[in-house]
């Protein structure tokens, strides 16, 4: 167990609240984009496959619902393969970025192309999709997560760059609100723009505005970022701060850019990987087709699952405020653990939900009431584990390689959403049941739970040290 020293030489670590919203902001962009990003683009390419077996875009649902379910396998593959090159480049662009030096930083030049390049290709996925071209929306599609992941990595890898670790999850708690802010910015846009209403009117700005809107927010935050944060003068004045707070680390063992990781370390990482995997698939699965699930299965309006994602944002906002407070009380572990078991429990309820078959004044069967708390309850759970879980991480290497470590964790996180469109399109598929749907996310919570069981927690008394010794600004 690595030892923790109290006293004068530990104390005053203070966390710089304006500084970390500052690189916030680069989260907000990446969260605004995969909202608008999963709200529209599975199911443009659902009609766009069933168009192709004969079914016109803006049919009702209820007249076809075969075709919809069995083209959910294809859709399923189509928003996985972009995700696997991203799993395969987000190492490397952690690796590059550690090892990069300019006169704007390490972090800097691929935060600056890849907005740049995903912000500018992005309001064209709905241009090709307008125009049926399959193959044009594909490749539209592959050119922005690619260039996203050239940005997500570095960016997110800016905040422990310049963060003690004993600071790191209050950090990442307000990393995580403000790139959730972003995500319901892009839930406002689908409430007012819905894809429904798109099916009904053919209107194209219905579904290119949100598109628009998210890249020029992602540009302006950029530039906002840019001009805001000067990464080599920060990287020398918080370079005593940085090295003081190796002494502080949730780790099992001792981390040091002199030695090999240690086994203990080692096993602790890969647990918190697989587990992360598991618990992404399993979130993933609901945000890539819950708009499909309520198009097509429950026949509500796309609105109204806007609402119910905007809850589920809402809810994350809030408990982001306090998931931090949670760690520092009974630290990350068990903070996550609760997450688990509340997003596990939350889709287990979900299991039982029915299409309410009371038709609302628009035609379409009115909303699931009690799909609204499961939300807000998965959204609480959500929160909890991204407070912590990103720091647990990078808290298991040194200063040198805190680009690599945040590629293993968003690699992890990719690898789950490689896979998981498939297995569930695949499973939707096979069984002809949009149950299967929550079913499929509920298990993987909890296999995700009884993983993170085992991993390593540091003892009591290394935890008590840190509250006694960090502050705050």
């Amino acid at each position: 167990m690595q030892k923790t020293s109290s006293g004068p030489a530990a104390a005053g670590f203070k966390l710089n609240y304006k500084r970390t919203f500052v690189i916030a902001l680069a989260f907000f962009g990446i969260l605004l984009l995969w909202q608008v990003y999963n709200t529209y683009c599975s199911p443009m390419l659902t009609d766009l496959f069933a168009k192709l077996q004969g079914v016109e875009i803006g049919s009702d649902p209820r007249q076809n619902p075969d075709v919809y379910l069995e083209v959910q396998y294809i859709v399923g593959i189509v928003m996985a393969i972009d995700n696997i090159a991203a799993f395969i480049l987000l190492p490397i662009f952690g690796r590059l970025s550690d090892k990069t030096h300019t006169k704007i930083g390490k972090r800097m030049p691929y935060i600056l192309v890849g907005t740049l390049v995903s912000a500018v290709a992005f309001p064209f996925i709905p241009v090709l999709y307008y125009y049926s071209s399959v193959g044009g929306m594909i490749a539209m599609m592959g050119i922005v997560v690619l260039f996203m992941m050239m940005y997500r990595n570095p960016a997110v890898a800016l905040m422990p760059d310049v963060t003690p670790k004993p600071l790191r999850g209050r950090a990442n708690a307000i990393i995580n609100s403000v790139g959730f802010i972003g995500g319901i910015v892009g839930t406002g846009l689908g409430m007012f723009l819905p894809y429904s209403n798109f099916r009904t009117t053919q209107n194209i700005w219905i579904i290119e505005t949100p598109f628009l809107v998210a890249s020029v927010l992602m540009i302006a935050t950029c530039l906002f970022l840019f001009f805001k944060i000067d990464e080599n003068k920060l990287e020398k004045e918080m370079a005593p701060e940085m090295e003081r707070g190796e002494k502080f680390s949730e780790t099992v063992d001792e981390v040091s850019d002199d030695k090999p990781m240690t086994r203990a370390n080692k096993r602790t990482l890969i647990l918190i990987l697989v587990a992360e995997v598991l618990w992404f698939m399993g979130f993933n699965a609901i945000e890539t087709f819950i708009a499909n699930y309520g198009i097509f299965y429950l026949n509500v309006n796309s609105s109204s699952v806007s609402v119910a994602t905007m809850v589920l944002s809402l809810s994350s906002f809030v408990a982001f405020m306090v998931g931090g407070w949670v760690a520092e009380k009974i630290g990350r572990k068990w903070t996550i653990v609760i997450g688990l078991a509340l997003i596990a429990g939350a889709l287990l309820g979900a299991c039982f939900i029915q299409p309410t078959g009371v038709e609302a004044a628009d035609g379409y069967y009115t909303f699931p009431i009690a799909f609204y708390f499961i939300f807000a309850i998965a959204g609480i759970g959500w929160a909890f584990i991204n407070t912590c879980s990103f720091p647990m991480v990078v808290e298991l290497c040194s200063k040198k390689h805190v680009g690599k470590f945040t590629g293993y964790y968003y690699a992890a996180s990719m690898c789950a959403q490689s896979l998981t469109p498939i297995l569930i399109g695949g499973v939707l598929s096979a069984t002809k049941a949009w149950q299967a749907l929550p079913i499929y996310s509920t298990v993987l919570m909890f296999v995700s739970l009884a993983v993170f069981f085992f991993v390593s927690s540091p003892k009591k008394k290394t935890i008590e040290a840190q509250k006694e010794e960090v502050t705050e600004k």
